[in-house]
């Protein structure tokens, strides 16, 4: 089931929001649900974070608090409780005039992500010399130091992401059954 109007994105710039969001497990659990239109349930969830089930509810409720997931309608099993994301886009930032705790939560979850990625690319240097050709060529690691104006860079940023939006999961029509999830890492960050 997909919504008729997709919700808006949602500013997170809340220091208990974006402390809530650190955690790794629940890094996980919202990417997860982010992919998975329909919802999952917390068992489906524990399998991807490598925790109970009990465990995974827990994070779970924790998100539901501060509205970053809901119950999604039932799959016909009463006894069964569906998450889903409540909005498919969110965006943290704290703002230029925050103050020490909103600063200090956003660099925390910044810094989780971040190890999150760089957890993502060593597993796959782990695993690369195994996987088909076809993926081990078109892997890619890039890094490009650019001159541009402030107003240059929004403009890339938006022309960057409106190349990646067909691609998710929640924009996908029809999966070609050779697809695989990539992870797709996109930084600018201006340099002093």
């Amino acid at each position: 089931m997909t919504e008729a109007r997709p919700k808006p994105l949602r500013m997170v710039s809340d220091p208990q929001v974006m402390r809530a969001l650190a955690h790794p497990a629940r890094i996980a659990i919202m990417e997860y649900l982010h992919s998975h239109v329909d919802g999952s349930t917390a068992t489906e969830c524990a399998e991807i974070v490598r925790l109970s089930p009990s465990a995974t509810s827990y994070h779970l409720r924790a998100l539901a608090k501060f509205g970053l997931v809901e119950q999604a309608p039932s799959r016909g099993d009463a006894r069964e409780r569906v998450w889903r994301t409540s909005n498919p886009s969110l965006m943290v930032d704290a703002g230029r005039e925050a103050g020490p705790e909103a600063r200090a939560a956003e660099q925390a979850l910044v810094e989780a992500h971040a190890a999150r990625a760089m957890e993502r690319t060593r597993d796959w240097l782990r695993r690369a010399g195994d996987e088909p050709p076809e993926w081990y060529d078109t892997a890619l690691f890039n890094e490009a130091l650019l001159v541009l104006t402030a107003e240059e860079l929004a403009a890339l940023n938006e022309a960057v992401l409106a190349l990646l939006r067909p691609y998710y999961p929640r924009h996908r029509t029809e999966v070609p059954p050779d697809a695989r999830s990539v992870a797709v890492q996109y930084r600018t960050v201006p340099l002093a």
